[in-house]
């Protein structure tokens, strides 16, 4: 089931990435690239978990769901909200925070020895089984990931205060956001306890809400995330 689930997810995630970057190419604009950047990121990280429950873990398929869906796409989601919400200057400024941030995490995802043999055959690999050091990239993952989800929220809800009467369409689209962030935070909390398929349905109704917050919020305007 959770295979089935995850190519669904997979598909609409790169669907989205399409929808936004015809966007960007239309009007090219900081916070679309960051988004079109983080859904991206998120579908790859979709793809490498619906190949991984498909066909076996292994060491790539792994490492790539766990950098892409664990540690870049949220804070790249954030600082397209950062963008957009708060203006370039303060974008920009996240940004340069970023690098330093990415030039860790992502080496150590990519190269921290784990053991392969620990890769089950079947399910969703558990990070903690695999890296038992807690200051790698399972580290970098909270922080990234907790921090992240932050930002698109509190950015989020500031917008929805902002706009309360003048764009309803707006405040509705945000609370789509909303929602679709905080079921990708509770994925993992549903892994822990072994639901693999509730691990794949957040990636569905994350993503699926996300989008839809989206086309909500831009309508036949101009492209507002947040």
């Amino acid at each position: 089931m959770s295979t089935a689930v995850s190519l669904v997810a997979a598909l609409i995630a790169t669907l989205f990435f399409f929808d936004l970057a015809r966007r960007y190419r239309v009007s090219p604009r900081p916070h679309t690239a960051a988004y079109a950047a983080g859904i991206g990121f998120f579908a790859l990280a979709t793809w490498a978990f619906w190949l991984g429950t498909a066909t076996g873990w292994t060491s790539a398929s792994y490492r790539a769901f766990f950098l892409f869906g664990a540690i870049v796409n949220i804070p790249v989601l954030a600082l397209g909200s950062m963008f957009l919400v708060v203006g370039r200057r303060a974008g920009h400024i996240m940004l340069m925070l970023l690098f330093p941030f990415f030039a860790i995490s992502i080496p150590m995802a990519l190269a921290q020895p784990f053991d392969a043999g620990a890769l089950p055959h079947g399910g969703v690999p558990n990070g903690r089984d695999l890296w038992l050091d807690m200051f790698g990239p399972r580290l970098w993952a909270a922080i990234g990931g907790g921090m992240g989800a932050t930002i698109i929220i509190v950015l989020a809800l500031v917008s929805m205060v902002r706009f309360y009467r003048r764009n309803p369409r707006l405040v509705v689209g945000n609370l789509s956001i909303v929602a679709g962030t905080l079921a990708a935070s509770t994925g993992g909390t549903v892994l822990a306890f072994g639901y693999e398929w509730g691990f794949a349905g957040s990636l569905l109704t994350s993503v699926t809400l996300i989008w839809l917050g989206y086309r909500i919020a831009v309508g036949r305007r101009e492209v507002v995330l947040d």
